[in-house]
Protein backbone atom coordinates (compact mmCIF):
# COMPACT_ATOMS: atom_id res chain seq x y z
CA UNK A 1 0.00 0.00 0.00
CA UNK A 2 1.27 3.16 -0.62
CA UNK A 3 2.37 5.81 1.89
CA UNK A 4 0.00 8.94 2.45
CA UNK A 5 1.73 12.35 1.76
CA UNK A 6 -0.79 14.38 2.82
CA UNK A 7 -0.60 16.64 -0.18
CA UNK A 8 -2.42 17.07 -3.29
CA UNK A 9 -5.58 15.49 -2.40
CA UNK A 10 -8.19 15.60 -4.72
CA UNK A 11 -9.59 17.88 -6.99
CA UNK A 12 -8.49 18.31 -10.99
CA UNK A 13 -4.99 18.46 -12.01
CA UNK A 14 -3.27 17.78 -15.54
CA UNK A 15 0.84 16.98 -14.48
CA UNK A 16 3.38 14.97 -15.93
CA UNK A 17 2.40 12.78 -12.65
CA UNK A 18 -1.01 12.70 -13.51
CA UNK A 19 -0.03 11.49 -16.51
CA UNK A 20 2.31 9.07 -15.05
CA UNK A 21 -0.64 7.85 -12.55
CA UNK A 22 -3.01 7.46 -15.79
CA UNK A 23 -1.23 4.78 -17.43
CA UNK A 24 -0.57 2.71 -13.78
CA UNK A 25 -3.86 0.82 -14.51
CA UNK A 26 -3.68 -0.25 -18.23
CA UNK A 27 -1.91 -3.65 -17.62
CA UNK A 28 -4.90 -5.59 -17.41
CA UNK A 29 -7.66 -3.29 -19.11
CA UNK A 30 -6.21 -4.44 -22.85
CA UNK A 31 -5.51 -8.07 -22.30
CA UNK A 32 -8.98 -8.58 -21.45
CA UNK A 33 -11.31 -6.56 -23.75
CA UNK A 34 -9.17 -7.68 -26.91
CA UNK A 35 -9.19 -10.99 -25.60
CA UNK A 36 -13.04 -11.14 -25.46
CA UNK A 37 -13.56 -9.68 -29.23
CA UNK A 38 -11.09 -12.10 -30.62
CA UNK A 39 -12.73 -15.07 -29.00
CA UNK A 40 -16.77 -13.16 -29.14
CA UNK A 41 -17.67 -12.33 -32.91
CA UNK A 42 -20.55 -10.66 -32.32
CA UNK A 43 -19.22 -7.91 -29.99
CA UNK A 44 -17.34 -4.39 -30.88
CA UNK A 45 -13.96 -3.97 -28.78
CA UNK A 46 -14.04 -0.10 -30.11
CA UNK A 47 -17.29 0.01 -27.79
CA UNK A 48 -15.43 -1.14 -25.15
CA UNK A 49 -13.73 1.29 -25.48
CA UNK A 50 -15.45 3.74 -25.75
CA UNK A 51 -17.39 3.49 -22.57
CA UNK A 52 -14.39 2.29 -20.48
CA UNK A 53 -12.94 6.03 -21.65
CA UNK A 54 -16.39 7.68 -20.79
CA UNK A 55 -16.66 6.29 -17.29
CA UNK A 56 -12.85 7.10 -16.69
CA UNK A 57 -13.42 10.83 -17.34
CA UNK A 58 -17.15 10.92 -15.95
CA UNK A 59 -15.38 9.41 -12.86
CA UNK A 60 -12.33 12.04 -12.99
CA UNK A 61 -14.70 14.64 -12.42
CA UNK A 62 -17.42 13.16 -10.07
CA UNK A 63 -14.93 11.60 -7.45
CA UNK A 64 -11.92 14.54 -8.18
CA UNK A 65 -9.41 11.11 -7.16
CA UNK A 66 -8.15 8.76 -8.96
CA UNK A 67 -10.97 6.11 -8.83
CA UNK A 68 -9.58 3.69 -12.11
CA UNK A 69 -12.22 1.98 -13.77
CA UNK A 70 -11.41 -1.68 -14.97
CA UNK A 71 -13.67 -4.42 -16.87
CA UNK A 72 -14.88 -7.11 -14.83
CA UNK A 73 -11.99 -9.66 -14.56
CA UNK A 74 -14.28 -12.80 -13.94
CA UNK A 75 -16.44 -12.29 -16.23
CA UNK A 76 -13.63 -11.34 -18.72
CA UNK A 77 -11.73 -14.76 -18.13
CA UNK A 78 -14.93 -16.68 -18.66
CA UNK A 79 -15.79 -15.84 -21.69
CA UNK A 80 -12.41 -15.95 -22.76
CA UNK A 81 -11.74 -19.43 -21.75
CA UNK A 82 -14.80 -20.59 -23.21
CA UNK A 83 -16.26 -18.35 -25.73
CA UNK A 84 -19.71 -16.89 -24.40
CA UNK A 85 -21.55 -14.36 -26.58
CA UNK A 86 -22.00 -10.79 -26.68
CA UNK A 87 -25.59 -11.30 -25.03
CA UNK A 88 -24.60 -13.31 -22.19
CA UNK A 89 -22.40 -10.17 -21.78
CA UNK A 90 -24.73 -8.29 -21.86
CA UNK A 91 -27.23 -10.16 -19.34
CA UNK A 92 -24.26 -10.74 -17.06
CA UNK A 93 -23.86 -6.74 -17.03
CA UNK A 94 -27.70 -6.01 -16.39
CA UNK A 95 -27.42 -8.90 -13.57
CA UNK A 96 -24.26 -7.33 -11.44
CA UNK A 97 -25.75 -3.54 -12.64
CA UNK A 98 -29.13 -4.22 -10.56
CA UNK A 99 -27.67 -6.19 -8.18
CA UNK A 100 -25.11 -3.39 -7.17
CA UNK A 101 -26.89 -0.18 -7.42
CA UNK A 102 -28.94 -1.79 -4.94
CA UNK A 103 -26.94 -2.71 -2.23
CA UNK A 104 -25.27 0.96 -2.81
CA UNK A 105 -29.00 2.08 -2.30
CA UNK A 106 -30.02 0.02 0.93
CA UNK A 107 -26.53 0.20 2.73
CA UNK A 108 -25.64 -3.31 2.03
CA UNK A 109 -22.12 -3.56 1.32
CA UNK A 110 -20.46 -4.18 4.20
CA UNK A 111 -22.81 -6.88 5.51
CA UNK A 112 -22.96 -8.59 2.75
CA UNK A 113 -19.53 -8.36 2.18
CA UNK A 114 -18.13 -10.16 5.62
CA UNK A 115 -20.42 -12.92 4.53
CA UNK A 116 -17.58 -13.89 2.08
CA UNK A 117 -14.57 -15.46 3.39
CA UNK A 118 -11.13 -14.16 1.79
CA UNK A 119 -9.89 -17.81 1.10
CA UNK A 120 -13.37 -18.11 -1.13
CA UNK A 121 -12.52 -14.64 -2.90
CA UNK A 122 -8.45 -15.88 -3.42
CA UNK A 123 -9.69 -19.53 -4.72
CA UNK A 124 -12.06 -17.24 -7.34
CA UNK A 125 -9.30 -15.37 -8.72
CA UNK A 126 -6.70 -18.31 -8.75
CA UNK A 127 -9.63 -20.37 -10.36
CA UNK A 128 -9.52 -17.53 -13.22
CA UNK A 129 -5.54 -17.65 -13.20
CA UNK A 130 -5.78 -21.24 -14.48
CA UNK A 131 -8.16 -20.91 -16.63
CA UNK A 132 -6.39 -17.92 -17.88
CA UNK A 133 -3.13 -19.84 -18.99
CA UNK A 134 -4.88 -22.63 -19.90
CA UNK A 135 -5.98 -20.80 -22.52
CA UNK A 136 -3.17 -19.00 -23.25
CA UNK A 137 -1.05 -22.34 -23.87
CA UNK A 138 -3.13 -22.83 -27.49
CA UNK A 139 -1.99 -19.33 -28.53
CA UNK A 140 1.69 -19.58 -27.12
CA UNK A 141 1.61 -22.41 -28.97
CA UNK A 142 0.92 -21.34 -32.49
CA UNK A 143 3.16 -18.38 -32.65
CA UNK A 144 6.41 -19.00 -30.01
CA UNK A 145 8.54 -16.38 -31.62
CA UNK A 146 5.93 -13.71 -30.97
CA UNK A 147 4.82 -15.25 -27.40
CA UNK A 148 8.63 -15.85 -25.74
CA UNK A 149 9.23 -12.00 -27.13
CA UNK A 150 6.17 -10.47 -25.21
CA UNK A 151 6.81 -12.23 -22.44
CA UNK A 152 10.58 -11.23 -21.78
CA UNK A 153 9.21 -7.66 -22.26
CA UNK A 154 6.07 -8.31 -19.71
CA UNK A 155 8.87 -10.05 -17.01
CA UNK A 156 11.62 -6.73 -17.79
CA UNK A 157 8.46 -4.19 -17.04
CA UNK A 158 7.32 -6.16 -14.07
CA UNK A 159 10.60 -6.42 -12.64
CA UNK A 160 11.35 -2.67 -13.01
CA UNK A 161 8.39 -1.31 -11.93
CA UNK A 162 9.04 -3.16 -8.35
CA UNK A 163 12.29 -1.63 -8.47
CA UNK A 164 11.76 1.61 -9.71
CA UNK A 165 8.87 4.13 -9.94
CA UNK A 166 8.62 3.15 -13.71
CA UNK A 167 5.30 2.50 -15.15
CA UNK A 168 4.35 -1.51 -15.90
CA UNK A 169 3.21 -0.14 -19.68
CA UNK A 170 4.57 -3.54 -20.89
CA UNK A 171 0.58 -4.67 -22.40
CA UNK A 172 0.54 -1.43 -23.92
CA UNK A 173 3.91 -1.75 -25.61
CA UNK A 174 3.71 -5.92 -26.25
CA UNK A 175 0.42 -4.29 -28.23
CA UNK A 176 1.85 -1.66 -29.78
CA UNK A 177 5.19 -4.31 -31.06
CA UNK A 178 2.10 -6.61 -32.68
CA UNK A 179 -0.02 -3.75 -34.41
CA UNK A 180 2.73 -2.89 -35.78
CA UNK A 181 4.09 -6.25 -37.39
CA UNK A 182 0.58 -6.71 -38.27
CA UNK A 183 0.46 -3.92 -40.64
CA UNK A 184 3.89 -4.67 -41.77
CA UNK A 185 2.89 -7.47 -42.88
CA UNK A 186 -1.05 -6.63 -43.81
CA UNK A 187 -1.26 -3.56 -44.40
CA UNK A 188 -2.91 -0.65 -42.84
CA UNK A 189 -6.62 -1.35 -42.73
CA UNK A 190 -9.17 1.96 -43.66
CA UNK A 191 -9.77 4.21 -41.34
CA UNK A 192 -13.26 3.57 -40.14
CA UNK A 193 -15.36 5.98 -37.42
CA UNK A 194 -16.88 4.50 -34.09
CA UNK A 195 -20.55 2.54 -35.50
CA UNK A 196 -23.04 4.76 -33.29
CA UNK A 197 -24.05 2.13 -30.20
CA UNK A 198 -27.42 -0.01 -30.58
CA UNK A 199 -29.14 -1.32 -28.09
CA UNK A 200 -29.32 -5.50 -27.13
CA UNK A 201 -31.57 -6.97 -25.54
CA UNK A 202 -30.36 -10.34 -24.51
CA UNK A 203 -32.88 -13.06 -24.88
CA UNK A 204 -33.92 -15.15 -22.06
CA UNK A 205 -31.62 -17.72 -22.18
CA UNK A 206 -28.85 -15.37 -21.82
CA UNK A 207 -29.85 -13.85 -18.55
CA UNK A 208 -29.35 -17.59 -17.11
CA UNK A 209 -26.59 -18.25 -18.98
CA UNK A 210 -25.00 -14.44 -17.94
CA UNK A 211 -26.66 -15.22 -14.22
CA UNK A 212 -24.58 -18.56 -13.70
CA UNK A 213 -21.50 -18.63 -15.48
CA UNK A 214 -20.54 -14.82 -15.38
CA UNK A 215 -22.47 -13.07 -12.50
CA UNK A 216 -21.90 -15.59 -10.18
CA UNK A 217 -18.65 -15.79 -9.66
CA UNK A 218 -17.84 -11.94 -10.45
CA UNK A 219 -19.94 -11.31 -7.75
CA UNK A 220 -17.64 -12.40 -4.61
CA UNK A 221 -14.57 -10.38 -6.73
CA UNK A 222 -16.43 -7.10 -6.78
CA UNK A 223 -17.69 -6.82 -3.71
CA UNK A 224 -14.86 -7.37 -2.11
CA UNK A 225 -11.51 -5.91 -4.28
CA UNK A 226 -13.85 -3.20 -6.37
CA UNK A 227 -15.48 -1.79 -3.63
CA UNK A 228 -14.36 -2.70 -0.09
CA UNK A 229 -11.05 -3.18 -0.89
CA UNK A 230 -11.07 0.32 -2.33
CA UNK A 231 -13.06 2.41 -0.22
CA UNK A 232 -10.46 1.21 2.44
CA UNK A 233 -7.54 2.28 0.32
CA UNK A 234 -9.52 5.47 -0.95
CA UNK A 235 -9.32 6.44 3.62
CA UNK A 236 -5.72 5.10 3.39
CA UNK A 237 -4.78 7.57 0.79
CA UNK A 238 -7.01 10.61 0.83
CA UNK A 239 -8.46 10.52 4.34
CA UNK A 240 -10.23 13.43 4.22
CA UNK A 241 -11.66 12.47 0.93
CA UNK A 242 -12.21 8.80 0.80
CA UNK A 243 -14.75 7.17 -0.58
CA UNK A 244 -18.08 5.05 0.60
CA UNK A 245 -18.46 1.62 -0.23
CA UNK A 246 -22.00 2.01 -0.91
CA UNK A 247 -21.13 4.81 -3.27
CA UNK A 248 -18.75 2.78 -5.09
CA UNK A 249 -21.51 0.18 -5.48
CA UNK A 250 -23.82 2.76 -6.77
CA UNK A 251 -21.51 3.93 -9.27
CA UNK A 252 -20.69 0.28 -10.68
CA UNK A 253 -24.27 -0.87 -10.81
CA UNK A 254 -25.11 2.40 -12.78
CA UNK A 255 -22.05 2.34 -15.20
CA UNK A 256 -22.96 -0.94 -16.06
CA UNK A 257 -27.00 -0.26 -16.47
CA UNK A 258 -26.33 2.28 -18.37
CA UNK A 259 -23.50 0.81 -20.76
CA UNK A 260 -23.91 -2.91 -21.18
CA UNK A 261 -27.07 -2.85 -22.96
CA UNK A 262 -25.37 -0.26 -25.81
CA UNK A 263 -22.50 -2.44 -26.21
CA UNK A 264 -19.76 -1.90 -23.27
CA UNK A 265 -18.19 -4.24 -21.27
CA UNK A 266 -19.25 -5.23 -17.67
CA UNK A 267 -16.90 -2.93 -15.62
CA UNK A 268 -15.73 -1.87 -11.74
CA UNK A 269 -13.65 -0.22 -9.67
CA UNK A 270 -10.42 -1.71 -8.47
CA UNK A 271 -7.98 -1.45 -4.99
CA UNK A 272 -5.01 -2.74 -7.27
CA UNK A 273 -5.54 -0.04 -10.28
CA UNK A 274 -5.85 2.74 -7.19
CA UNK A 275 -2.90 1.62 -6.30
CA UNK A 276 -0.93 1.85 -9.05
CA UNK A 277 -2.15 4.94 -9.80
CA UNK A 278 -1.31 6.46 -6.91
CA UNK A 279 2.04 4.41 -6.66
CA UNK A 280 3.30 6.28 -10.26
CA UNK A 281 1.86 9.84 -8.99
CA UNK A 282 -1.81 10.39 -9.55
CA UNK A 283 -3.53 12.22 -7.09
CA UNK A 284 -6.35 14.00 -8.12
CA UNK A 285 -9.09 13.14 -10.93
CA UNK A 286 -6.92 14.69 -13.78
CA UNK A 287 -5.52 11.54 -13.80
CA UNK A 288 -8.87 9.65 -14.90
CA UNK A 289 -9.49 12.17 -17.35
CA UNK A 290 -6.01 11.62 -18.99
CA UNK A 291 -6.60 8.11 -18.97
CA UNK A 292 -9.78 8.36 -20.45
CA UNK A 293 -8.56 10.21 -23.10
CA UNK A 294 -5.51 7.77 -23.97
CA UNK A 295 -8.67 5.10 -23.74
CA UNK A 296 -10.10 6.94 -26.30
CA UNK A 297 -7.46 7.16 -29.11
CA UNK A 298 -7.73 3.33 -28.61
CA UNK A 299 -12.08 3.12 -29.60
CA UNK A 300 -10.72 5.05 -32.54
CA UNK A 301 -8.17 2.98 -33.99
CA UNK A 302 -9.99 -0.46 -32.93
CA UNK A 303 -13.37 1.16 -34.89
CA UNK A 304 -12.36 -1.02 -37.77
CA UNK A 305 -12.46 -4.82 -37.25
CA UNK A 306 -9.55 -5.73 -39.04
CA UNK A 307 -7.29 -4.17 -36.31
CA UNK A 308 -8.04 -7.18 -34.65
CA UNK A 309 -6.65 -9.63 -37.06
CA UNK A 310 -3.10 -7.86 -37.16
CA UNK A 311 -2.35 -8.77 -33.25
CA UNK A 312 -0.20 -12.16 -33.43
CA UNK A 313 -1.49 -14.92 -31.54
CA UNK A 314 1.49 -15.35 -29.48
CA UNK A 315 1.27 -11.36 -28.33
CA UNK A 316 -2.44 -12.06 -27.33
CA UNK A 317 -1.28 -15.12 -25.27
CA UNK A 318 1.37 -13.41 -23.88
CA UNK A 319 -0.80 -10.65 -22.59
CA UNK A 320 -3.22 -13.76 -21.03
CA UNK A 321 -0.14 -14.39 -18.73
CA UNK A 322 0.21 -11.34 -17.87
CA UNK A 323 -3.36 -10.67 -16.24
CA UNK A 324 -3.48 -14.53 -15.26
CA UNK A 325 0.21 -13.22 -13.15
CA UNK A 326 -1.72 -10.18 -11.80
CA UNK A 327 -4.74 -12.65 -10.69
CA UNK A 328 -2.18 -15.53 -9.40
CA UNK A 329 -0.27 -13.29 -6.72
CA UNK A 330 -3.29 -12.18 -4.98
CA UNK A 331 -4.32 -15.79 -4.83
CA UNK A 332 -1.41 -16.35 -2.10
CA UNK A 333 -2.55 -14.00 0.67
CA UNK A 334 -5.16 -16.38 1.77
CA UNK A 335 -6.29 -17.57 5.48
CA UNK A 336 -7.02 -21.26 3.70
CA UNK A 337 -5.44 -22.77 1.02
CA UNK A 338 -7.01 -25.80 1.71
CA UNK A 339 -10.41 -23.48 0.40
CA UNK A 340 -8.19 -21.65 -1.98
CA UNK A 341 -6.30 -24.38 -3.96
CA UNK A 342 -9.65 -26.67 -3.64
CA UNK A 343 -11.45 -24.00 -5.49
CA UNK A 344 -8.87 -23.50 -8.12
CA UNK A 345 -8.84 -26.83 -8.94
CA UNK A 346 -12.32 -27.65 -9.27
CA UNK A 347 -12.68 -24.34 -11.86
CA UNK A 348 -10.66 -26.48 -14.24
CA UNK A 349 -12.63 -29.03 -13.39
CA UNK A 350 -16.37 -28.51 -13.11
CA UNK A 351 -16.26 -24.70 -13.52
CA UNK A 352 -16.11 -21.62 -11.69
CA UNK A 353 -19.51 -21.00 -10.29
CA UNK A 354 -20.11 -24.95 -8.60
CA UNK A 355 -16.13 -24.52 -7.68
CA UNK A 356 -17.40 -21.01 -5.92
CA UNK A 357 -20.35 -22.59 -4.25
CA UNK A 358 -18.52 -25.44 -2.71
CA UNK A 359 -16.09 -23.15 -2.18
CA UNK A 360 -18.49 -21.36 0.15
CA UNK A 361 -20.03 -24.44 2.09
CA UNK A 362 -15.84 -25.83 2.73
CA UNK A 363 -15.33 -22.22 4.47
CA UNK A 364 -17.95 -22.31 6.64
CA UNK A 365 -17.57 -26.11 7.51
CA UNK A 366 -13.76 -25.65 8.02
CA UNK A 367 -14.94 -22.68 10.19
CA UNK A 368 -18.00 -24.11 11.89
CA UNK A 369 -15.53 -27.37 12.67
CA UNK A 370 -13.26 -25.05 14.50
CA UNK A 371 -15.92 -23.35 16.98
CA UNK A 372 -15.92 -20.19 15.86
CA UNK A 373 -18.30 -20.38 12.93
CA UNK A 374 -21.66 -18.43 14.88
CA UNK A 375 -22.52 -15.47 14.35
CA UNK A 376 -21.19 -13.74 11.15
CA UNK A 377 -19.24 -16.50 9.32
CA UNK A 378 -15.88 -16.65 8.90
CA UNK A 379 -13.58 -13.92 8.43
CA UNK A 380 -13.95 -11.88 5.30
CA UNK A 381 -11.91 -9.64 2.96
CA UNK A 382 -12.27 -6.37 3.33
Amino acid sequence: MAENTGTGEGGIRITLEEIAGAVGDFGTIFPIMLGVAIVCPDVNVSHFFLFLAAWYIIAGFYYRLPIPIEPMKAIGAIVIAEGLSGGEIVASGIIVGVLFLLLGLVGGMTWIGERIPKSVVRGVQAGLALLLLKTSLGYIISDVLFAALAIGIIVAFFIASQRTRVPDISALMVLGIGLAAGIATQGMPPFRLIPIPGLVIPAPADFITGTWDLALPQIPLTLTNAILATSLLTYDLFPKKGVDPDRLSRTIGAMNLISTPLGGFPMCHGAGGLAAMYRFGARTGGANIIAGIFILIFAIAFAPPEVLTLIPFGVFGALLVFVAIELGKHSAKTESYLVTGAIAVLTLVIGLTIAFIIGMVLAYALQWQKGRGQGSGPESQS
